[in-house]
This record gives structure tokens, sequence and C-alpha cells, in this order.
């Protein structure tokens, strides 16, 4: 069995008294794309944050490439981060950088590469979205689907080992959703990249992924194939692809005393 690029291993992590994880394990492989699915507040972004080292865990172990990310010297952590690609939700551009400026800022923090190179590699990876031309052009002169385009173009600008995308569909309209979703899927190929995405939206998700790894009340209940989600008959996953408001998601916070009780208990 090979190493994994990223494994969780028994993990558990909380934000003050608040328990977000319990007992979280995975591998994800060299050159997969793995989706991390489940409903608001299971602790998805947490798992990116854990997967770059911003956070890390209570209990159990984080490894990259079978080392504990906490045992990773500040050169190792660097290093590590140089070679990871994010795509930030709504994109995170920088809104008083043209777009040239935008997908040349990690060549320039993270490379000693000539201004002259930078250009050129910037017109590549702007060529690559589908947007070679609009250089000059402000985050502000963008629609919705340019800038996370533009976003995407910045990601890949290291060609990087390691891309993590958080919620890319968010906002976007069916068509823009579609080209995102295509871009995704071809870049990470091209790049031979192991990508993990945050994602809400289960059908262009499962078209695109190697695997899916699914979050409920702080736990994994299920990591497999997209197949093998569509014939689950966990009642989370189904709750959670069809939508239904009635299910393992409570629709109401829950509380150990009842409405009647609290207002009898209430002061005036």
């Amino acid at each position: 069995m090979t190493t994994p690029f990223i494994e969780f291993d028994a993990v558990s992590f909380a934000y003050a008294e608040r328990q977000v994880l319990r007992n979280v394990s995975f591998r994800i492989d060299v050159g997969h794309f793995a989706a991390i699915m489940g409903g608001s507040g299971s602790g998805k972004t947490t798992l990116l944050r854990l997967m770059t080292g911003q956070l890390h865990p209570d209990q159990g172990r984080v490894l990259i490439h079978g080392k504990d990310l906490r045992q990773f010297s500040r050169a190792e952590q660097h290093d590590l981060r140089r070679k990871m690609g994010v795509l930030f939700q709504f994109g995170a551009l920088f809104t008083d950088s043209n777009v040239f400026d935008n997908v040349a800022f990690p060549l320039r923090e993270h490379s000693s590469l000539p201004e002259s190179i930078i250009r050129d590699l910037v017109t590549l990876k702007l060529n690559a979205v589908g947007l070679r031309g609009i250089e000059q052009l402000m985050p502000s002169e963008l629609s919705g689907g340019m800038s996370r385009r533009v976003a995407l173009a910045r990601t890949i600008a290291l060609d990087p080992q390691l891309m993590l995308f958080d919620e890319p569909f968010t906002g976007l309209d069916p068509i823009s959703l579609g080209v995102i979703a295509l871009l995704v899927a071809r870049i990470t190929k091209a790049l031979q990249a192991t990508s993990v995405m945050v994602t809400h939206d289960i059908h262009q998700s499962l078209n695109i992924v190697d695997q899916v790894i699914f979050l409920a009340d702080g736990e994994v209940i299920f990591s497999g194939t997209p197949d093998e989600i569509r014939r689950t008959d966990s009642p989370w996953v189904h709750q959670f692809v069809h939508g239904e408001p009635d299910g393992p998601v409570q629709f109401r916070y829950p509380t150990e005393s009842t409405l009647e009780q609290q207002l009898m208990t209430a002061k005036p």
C-alpha cells in the first residue's frame, strides 16, 4: 500500500467547548481528487485548516506524505504551503490590484523569477482558464464567473502539488458553474495534483471527483467513490442529496427544555 498524500488518523478538534470533529479518519491518495461534503457546521472548512497547518488537532494526527504535520519544521511548513494552491470561496481577489497583478502575486512572493518570465506565466495561466487578454481589468470590472476563473488562474500559478477548493461553485449561475467545474477537472488532471474540494454541490461534484468524504455531526459517515455514495442507504446522505427538511439533521436547535418550560421560568 502506497503512502497517501493526506491522512487523518483519529482526529478530534474543538473550538473552546464546541466539539467540531470526533475521531475523524480518512486518506487521500496522491493524484486523487476528493470532495468533502456535509451540512453547514459539520466541520468541512475546519478539515481544510487542519490540512494546511493553520490548526492542529486536539487528538489524533494529520499526516502529509506519512509525516505528522505538527512535526514539520518552519522551513518544511513554508515549503508545503509553497506547493499548495487554494481557491477561496468567492475568489478573494485583491480588489486594488488588476488581474495581472492578482495572478502574478504568488509568483512574485514565492519565486525569484524575472518579470519577463512572470509575464509569460501569467499569460499562460489566464489562457488556461479562457481569459487571456483581460490582464489590465480590475476585479470590479469582472463578472462573478470571470472573477472565479481569475482566482483559479492565481491558484495554479505555481503548478501546486496540492490544490484546495473551498466552495468553488457558490454564487455562480448554472453556466458559470459548469465552466468552473470543467476547468477544475481539467486543470487538476493536467497538473496531476492531489485535490480536495469542500462543496455543497452534489451533482456537479460527483462527475469530477474520485472520492467523496461525507461529514455529519463531526464524524465521517461515508468515504468512498461517487458510484458508492449514489448507492448508499445512509439517511444523512439521502437527506443532504435530496434537500429534505426532515431527517437526521434537525430543523430546530437541540435543547433539553420545552418552549412551555422556558416561558414558565422566564423572568418578567
